[in-house]
């Protein structure tokens, strides 16, 4: 049975976008959606687009009337192809703004290939829509000429992922979705089984054990563009499913793990942007950047480095600076060099602020231009405590600086907040657009708040060789073999060495509160595998959505994934999450309260 083909003898020669001068002359064909329509004086003027840019196509009712008489019919996002010939635009027709503006395609033949309802917006990147009508309608977004270019730019980043791997020697190995719960830090989906009733599968979090598996089976080095899925609250820079590069390789160091994301980040701003990043990225201490900057995710391209006071105020007058110390808190503060644009009203919105973070006030202290102290505290602080403040924070007249009294976790993460506000507010940047550098040297542990260990990062991570001993008596002094790329203030991703011997993983195990008969329970065909010839391995997950959302622009993850979730983790356009039938839900053994 012959088969209808509706583009007929007709077929696309050029994309609308690429369209030159040098193409004056040729016939030519083009595809695409009516972007706009125009009626001058019985010459119909169409602006077709597709995935390149725009063309103007004309149907002159002297030279082609059937073509012409259908162009009247065509309206916006109508679906159409029409041939022609190439030609010049008259001088003061031309459109300097576009690519394609110095020629225009006189049809000769057009066929509608659909009509189309009127869009919800315009089909236009500065056109005014609420985010939840765009996502709504998400086929008409994603038609904008800013979204196309988005997802081609994370189409090209895949492809240098994928390229630069390959060239490093890794096998590209997928991973199973359906796969079983493992704690990694996050809430799994769960997806129940018919055929076991009362057993679930988990969605992957990460490939992570799947990966070490690997590297025990002799793969030497594995990467995957992988899919993860974590059932946790949605943020600008989260989703309830995302892509990772995930990477392990095999007879590794640290070291060697991030020479290969140092090559892989080069590699992919140059084939992605043309930019090339400057080499060797700096390597800074967890201890170091949680002391100067307050995060371990500092973004280095201004100073602004914070001051530990808690030493010098500790027996100070200022009772709510001494008692903080006394508690086991610490006062830290942020100096400001020539602050004179921070106004009092703007210091007073700023109290706020740190407020809103759960500090439960801020201090200040302004340098006048005769070295005077201007501040609410300072009769609260003697002559020796000043001076010692001055020297630490290098006090200079047009100083501005802010204290917190808090918790160390909590001071560290206001201040680091106020760092970022201010350092942009005042335009403290050094010049920099781009800065990449490794955190490294994490603890292995930390404890909860109701003083239980936990793992800092997951329970995999190798600790430093010099401090396997330390399990056994001072645990929250141990460091990780963990390490963090950061980019502009931004983690992309994180990685460590693992523990490849089971006595270790299973010491790390019990310090987290699993005796033998349960981590064997939960982890026995990992421990099995350790004890079957494992060979010391490391890698690190990529998170590719936030490096695609830096190099392509964008507000949130949602401007560069095709079919995001909201905030509120729905799928506007799919209409996600929904029920599903009642026979369904038998099948699995599974009732809705």
């Amino acid at each position: 049975m012959k088969q209808l083909d509706p583009l007929g003898s007709m077929r696309r020669t050029h994309y609308c976008g690429m369209l030159r001068s040098e193409h004056v002359g040729e016939e030519i064909t083009l595809c695409g959606w009516v972007h706009r329509r125009r009626d001058h004086g019985g010459v119909v003027f169409i602006d077709l687009r597709d995935r390149s840019g725009v063309a103007q196509v004309v149907f002159k009712p002297d030279a082609a009337p059937v073509a012409h008489d259908k162009a009247s019919r065509l309206r916006t996002e109508f679906v159409m192809v029409a041939s022609g010939r190439l030609e010049r635009r008259e001088n003061e027709a031309i459109n300097p703004k576009l690519p394609t503006g110095e020629v225009e395609l006189i049809a000769s033949d057009l066929r509608i290939l659909n009509i189309a309802t009127t869009p919800p917006f315009p089909i236009e990147d500065d056109a005014a829509v609420d985010e939840a009508l765009r996502l709504r309608h998400r086929v008409h977004d994603l038609r904008r000429p800013l979204m196309q270019a988005r997802l081609k730019t994370r189409h090209h980043l895949l492809q240098s992922v994928r390229a630069a791997c390959s060239d490093m020697g890794l096998y590209e190995i997928e991973t199973p979705i359906l796969n079983r719960s493992t704690p990694e830090g996050a809430r799994d989906f769960l997806v129940p089984s018919r055929i076991y009733p009362g057993s679930f599968y988990a969605l992957p979090q990460s490939p992570q054990i799947i990966k070490q598996l690997l590297m025990i089976a002799g793969f030497d080095g594995y990467f995957q563009i992988a899919r993860c899925f974590r059932d946790e609250d949605q943020r600008a820079d989260r989703q309830l499913e995302f892509a990772q590069i995930d990477i392990e390789m095999s007879f590794v160091g640290v070291d060697d793990v991030l020479q290969m994301l140092e090559e892989l980040t080069v590699r992919a701003f140059r084939d992605v942007c043309g930019l090339e990043l400057p080499r060797p990225f700096p390597r800074y201490g967890f201890a170091d950047v949680q002391a100067r900057y307050g995060t371990d995710r500092p973004d280095t391209r201004f100073g602004l480095e914070l001051v530990d006071l808690s030493d010098i105020l500790v027996n100070s007058d200022f009772n709510v600076f001494a008692q903080a110390v006394r508690k086991g808190g610490i006062v830290k503060a942020l100096p400001v060099p020539n602050a004179e644009a921070v106004s009092r009203s703007e210091l007073d919105r700023l109290i706020e602020r740190v407020q809103d973070w759960g500090a439960k006030g801020m201090a200040w202290i302004r340098v006048a231009a005769d070295g005077t102290w201007q501040s609410p505290i300072a009769k609260y602080l003697d002559d020796a405590e000043q001076q010692q403040i001055a020297e630490r924070a290098g006090l200079r007249p047009g100083h501005l600086l802010l204290f917190i009294a808090d918790r160390p976790a909590l001071a560290n993460d206001v201040l680091s907040r106020l760092r970022l506000e201010l350092g942009n507010r005042l335009g403290r940047g050094d010049g920099r657009d781009w800065d990449a550098l490794f955190v490294v040297d994490f603890p292995l542990f930390e404890e909860t708040d109701n003083g239980q260990l936990t793992y800092m990062h997951m329970p995999f991570v190798a600790p430093l060789e010099d401090d396997v001993d330390l399990l056994a008596g001072d645990p929250l002094k141990v460091r990780a073999t963990h390490y963090d790329l950061i980019i502009n203030g931004v983690e992309m991703g994180s990685g460590s060495l693992r523990n490849y011997r089971s006595d270790v993983q299973l010491k790390i195990l019990e310090l987290l509160g699993y005796d033998e008969a349960e981590a064997r329970g939960r982890f026995g065909f990992l421990l099995d595998a350790l004890d079957a010839g494992a060979p010391p391995h490391g890698g690190f997950a990529f998170g590719f959505d936030r490096l695609c959302l830096l190099l392509a622009g964008g507000d949130s993850l949602r401007d560069v994934i095709a079919f995001p979730k909201t905030q509120r983790a729905q799928d506007l356009f799919m209409q996600s999450p929904a029920g599903v039938d009642a026979g369904q839900l038998r099948e699995l053994g599974l009732r809705v309260q």
